[in-house]
């Protein structure tokens, strides 16, 4: 075991409604371990002190879900190509100082501490990113004939996890990655398209009404994005919807 002593600076913030503040911690800590392993050890600590435990969000810890959406440094997720729970202390030196703080958005609200509510992301999901064709059982591999290039562009699209890094990353707090994600993988494929001009109005019209901001191209949530979602399907998204306002 090879020890590490850091300085933590945590957002903590008892609720919605009340301001919060970063709050300074120092802890020893194993340099193998993982950031929320780090964060359990730190939370361990403070229970044992009689002090409230810090609130953070975390499932899988697998680098699938992207429960784990923290700003670590400034950075969504932290200095990783992945989530936040696949990040380990080994990329820190001793005596490191680093903060935490949540995703920081009018449309991602603070619930506690780390916590934040993302629920406008499945409400722009249900307004439009589904399809209503009756698909049944699994068909046949080969049943649908979709090329090859195709079928993997839209592969590339449907990993997006709905993270928010993105959200996170953008000055103007913008959902366009997601949403381009989402919208470009089912104009790709037969099944998505029944609803597709409904499905292109109706996301980008959900996503302005829950406060995120515009795109304007700076990049950052390309950058951030653990599955490496291309910017290119912020251009997608909005010829989908140009298309479909015009029809």
């Amino acid at each position: 075991m090879s020890s590490i002593n850091v300085k933590l600076r945590v957002w903590r913030q008892a609720g919605p409604d009340v301001a919060g503040k970063l709050v300074d911690y120092a802890l020893t800590t194993d340099s193998h371990a993982s950031f929320l392993e780090m964060l359990d050890q730190l939370n361990r600590e403070l229970v044992n002190k009689g002090e409230d435990a810090i609130e953070f969000d975390s499932d899988c810890r697998e680098g699938i879900c992207g429960m784990c959406g923290l700003v670590i440094n400034g950075v969504a997720h932290g200095p990783s190509d992945t989530t936040t729970c696949q990040l380990h202390m080994r990329s820190y030196k001793e005596g490191d100082t680093i903060a935490i703080e949540p995703w920081q958005a009018t449309a991602f609200p603070v619930i506690k501490d780390l916590v934040v509510d993302r629920s406008s992301f499945d409400r722009i999901q249900a307004a439009g990113g589904y399809v209503s064709v009756g698909t049944g059982s699994a068909p046949d591999a080969n049943a649908i004939p979709i090329g090859k290039a195709v079928a993997n562009e839209a592969m590339d699209y449907a990993q997006c996890i709905g993270c928010g890094a993105c959200v996170a990353a953008c000055p103007n707090a913008s959902a366009s990655l997601f949403v381009g994600a989402k919208i470009s993988q089912l104009a790709l494929m037969p099944q998505g398209q029944v609803e597709r001009k409904e499905r292109a109005l109706g996301m980008v019209e959900q996503m302005d009404k829950e406060g995120f901001g515009p795109c304007s191209n700076h990049g950052e949530c390309e950058a951030v994005c653990p599955k490496s979602i291309p910017i290119k399907v912020i251009a997608n998204m909005k010829r989908e919807w140009l298309k479909a306002s015009l029809t």
